[in-house]
């Protein structure tokens, strides 16, 4: 049964840094491309970051290159979101799950973590 269990946000200041960790079991980890997505309130849930299974490969949405950081531990079966100089509107829930370019393709979704970034 495939399981993703993500962790690490929090309330931050504008400027701020946090570390978001998605740990994933059910499925062979490090033969999957992973993703970051986020959802904010009243709004769809977006991309905004993905990864290889060998951990080569990184692509970011445009709103957040520069400052967020996509990275895994295959041997750990977590995939990491380190995120920095965060704004108000990166706010939202952010979620992981195994990608196809850049969609989603699990199918099922673990319970998010709140990243809320105060002004």
């Amino acid at each position: 049964q495939v399981q993703l269990v993500e962790s690490g946000g929090g309330l931050v200041q504008a400027g701020e840094s946090l570390r978001l960790s998605c740990a994933a079991s059910g499925f062979t980890f490090r033969t999957y491309a992973m993703g970051w997505f986020r959802q904010a309130p009243g709004k769809e849930r977006e991309f905004v970051a993905r990864i290889s299974g060998t951990g080569d490969s990184t692509y970011y949405a445009n709103s957040v290159k520069g400052r967020f950081t996509i990275s895994r531990d295959n041997a750990k079966n977590t995939v990491y979101l380190e995120m920095n100089s965060l704004k108000p509107e990166d706010t939202a829930v952010y979620y992981c799950n195994t990608v196809v370019g850049t969609r989603p393709v699990g199918g099922s979704w673990g319970q998010g973590t709140q990243v809320t970034v105060s002004s």
